[in-house]
């Protein structure tokens, strides 16, 4: 069996190493059924809308803070908070008040997978930090093997995974 797989890319191109969810699922290369890639930016009601549908598993590709040094890669298991407080980013786009809307709307959310680029500035202006650009190839290799990983086995491990997640995911020195 083949599960289906929703990738959404979040974030705001408007204030720096945000926009790193949407420049990683830009640069994916195409998917067919059951894999769909989104750029949803900050569109979290129509993230919400589409989690109605039944989807296997759900990658959240996104800045993170505090993860690191600027460009590490971070590939864990989302947590929704039940009662929707903010944990996994800082920007206008909250996923756990997405996961709070499907919750509202009547939906279930999907074994969610975040794959996510620790920041090194968020202030307005359009463009990644040089760290976080040089993180963008291996970010976008890693959500392959993600993806690869939840068509296959939507509740099975990823953030513990074995090589190649654990060197791809240091920043370059």
């Amino acid at each position: 069996m083949t599960a289906r797989v929703l990738v959404a890319g979040i974030g705001n191109i408007f204030l720096g190493d945000d926009g790193f969810g949407p420049e990683v699922v830009r640069r994916l290369p195409p998917h067919g059924d059951p894999v769909r890639v989104v750029d949803y930016g900050i569109r979290g009601m129509h993230l919400a809308y589409d989690l109605l549908d039944p989807w296997d598993a759900l990658i959240l590709v996104d800045a993170v803070p505090d993860r690191g040094a600027p460009g590490t890669l971070a590939v864990f298991h989302a947590e929704p908070d039940p009662a929707g407080a903010a944990r996994l980013d800082a920007h206008a786009m909250n996923p756990d008040a997405v996961f709070a809307s499907v919750r509202a709307l009547g939906g279930t959310l999907p074994p969610t997978v975040v794959v996510g680029c620790q920041v090194a500035s968020v202030d307005e202006g359009i463009g990644l930090s040089e760290r976080v650009t040089a993180a963008l190839d291996r970010a976008v290799a890693v959500v392959a093997e993600v993806i690869a990983r939840l068509a296959a086995d939507p509740s099975g491990p990823v953030d513990d995974a074995p090589e190649p997640f654990a060197p791809s995911c240091r920043p370059e020195e």
